[in-house]
């Protein structure tokens, strides 16, 4: 029987899983995960990512960007439902 070794460690697995599963810039210091009011508020693919956005700004990288980020993302969702609302009329 062939046994399979893994080059990374245990604890380096941990840490890969915890990134991926609960990153530090959403999660640390807080109660609630952006990602539980995503799914709780069924919110749609722009507005998750503002909400996304907004969470971590300034956690992960340059606070600004991150919020102009979510501003992006907020427009986008208006245009599309005033293209929605001209289609109607």
């Amino acid at each position: 029987m062939s046994q399979k070794f893994s080059l990374i460690k245990a604890s380096e697995v941990d840490h890969q899983k915890e990134e991926i599963e609960s990153p530090k810039h959403y999660v640390e210091g807080r109660t609630i995960e952006p990602i539980t009011l995503i799914e709780d508020w069924n919110l749609n693919h722009h507005l998750a990512c503002a909400l996304k956005y907004i969470s971590r700004a300034g956690r992960k990288h340059d606070g600004v960007k991150d919020l102009r980020k979510a501003i992006w993302y907020l427009e986008r969702r208006i245009k599309l439902i005033e293209k929605k609302n001209i289609l109607k009329d």
